[in-house]
């Protein structure tokens, strides 16, 4: 995937990486990141982001291609020399100095005075509500604590770009999604250049101003996170991106920028052309599993209507979480918010469920 703006503030160009010498963990990465931008990095296990991510901050080497920052070529440059901040998944913080020290040593390394880096450390900590902790050491701090100091190290000596390789993987769910909304207000308002690594869909959806989605070394697509959701390119990003049904079926018609689709159990289905290109072309049909109705009343005009059976359903708070079988399939999924009057669901219901034509793509088979 390439892209055509000359003035990135990161750029990626043609760039290669192999550990020995014949398999590419990253293969002809063209990527371009705009200064202030909040890009992350999402995939699998394996897929390149990581990789990627450390060649960035100079701790791996291209095997080919080119890296530049604000325009230089950076492949040579040390990472102590490239100005960019970095926070790791175990915080990376030294366990023998306080707070206060472990900020001011990437300025000492700098050759700051004493007084200009007492004047950035309080700032950096105030950022991140930890001004009151500066005499601490990391052991008598908490996980999300640790965190937040890592991310003031990270930003104290006002770097270019600042990376973060699956930051908020050792915290708990409640903790990390509060960091979440932490890590994107600092970017806004310090408008710093981040580029994030994470194997967490959500988290990329809640944080970023772009996601390129990683697999098999390659970006599969790159876009906004509205986007993405709603218009996946590729039956890979649809099944990685949020909860996504998936259809089986065979392209009976093409026209009008429109799909017919027969699915496996005969009926036949409208939905919007992605990947595929000719009649007789297997595709799956990809429903987000919230865009399903099943009350005759909130069915959109033109909406679907399919027999269904449910076979479980799951009470989770916000929502009530249907497992049914429809076309043939025993995993398709409706969600329903846990509303006054929401009509229940039982385990062996017959209903008929709907959705709009629009809100059903047809994807290449995987």
């Amino acid at each position: 995937m390439s892209e055509s703006h000359t003035d990135a503030f990161v750029a990626f160009d043609r760039v290669q990486k192999s550990y020995d010498g014949a398999s590419l963990v990253v293969k002809d990465l063209n990527l371009n990141i705009a200064k202030g931008e909040f890009l992350t990095m999402l995939g699998p296990s394996g897929s390149g982001k990581t990789t990627c991510l450390m060649m960035l901050a100079g701790f791996e080497t291209a095997t080919n291609g080119e890296i530049r920052l604000d325009g230089v070529n950076i492949n040579m440059v040390p990472p102590h020399k490239r100005g960019i901040g970095m926070v790791f998944q175990n915080y990376a913080l030294f366990p023998h100095m306080t707070v206060g020290e472990n900020l001011s040593f990437p300025l000492e390394v700098r050759g700051m005075t004493k007084s200009t880096r007492e004047e950035k450390v309080a700032r950096a900590l105030d950022m991140v509500q930890m001004g009151a902790f500066i005499n601490r050491r990391p052991a008598q701090l908490s996980g999300g604590q640790q965190q937040r100091i890592a991310l003031a190290r990270a930003l104290v000596f006002d770097p270019k770009l600042v990376l973060m390789d699956e930051p908020l993987g050792a915290l708990d769910k409640q903790l990390r999604e509060h960091m979440q909304f932490e890590i994107k207000h600092l970017h806004e308002s310090l408008g710093i250049t981040v580029v994030y690594v994470t194997h967490d869909q959500g988290e990329a959806l809640t944080m970023s101003d772009r996601i390129a989605v990683f697999n098999d070394g390659r970006i599969q697509q790159l876009a906004p996170p509205a986007d993405l959701y709603e218009r996946p390119d590729n039956s890979f990003v649809a099944g990685f991106i949020g909860e996504n049904n998936k259809l089986p079926g065979t392209i009976e018609a093409l026209s009008d920028g429109k799909a017919l689709v027969r699915l496996a159990t005969g009926e036949l289905i409208d939905a919007t052309p992605v990947n595929v290109t000719q009649k007789g072309q297997k595709t799956l049909v990809s429903i987000r599993p919230e865009r399903v109705e099943f009350k005759p009343e909130m069915m959109p005009a033109g909406a679907h209507m399919i027999a269904a059976e449910v076979l479980e359903v799951i009470y989770m708070g916000d929502i009530l979480r249907a497992r049914l079988r429809v076309a043939g399939s025993d995993d398709f999924v409706m969600k329903m918010r846990n509303t006054l009057g929401q009509t229940r669901l039982s385990q062996g219901d017959q209903l008929k469920v709907g959705w709009h034509p629009q809100d059903a793509r047809a994807l290449d088979p995987l």
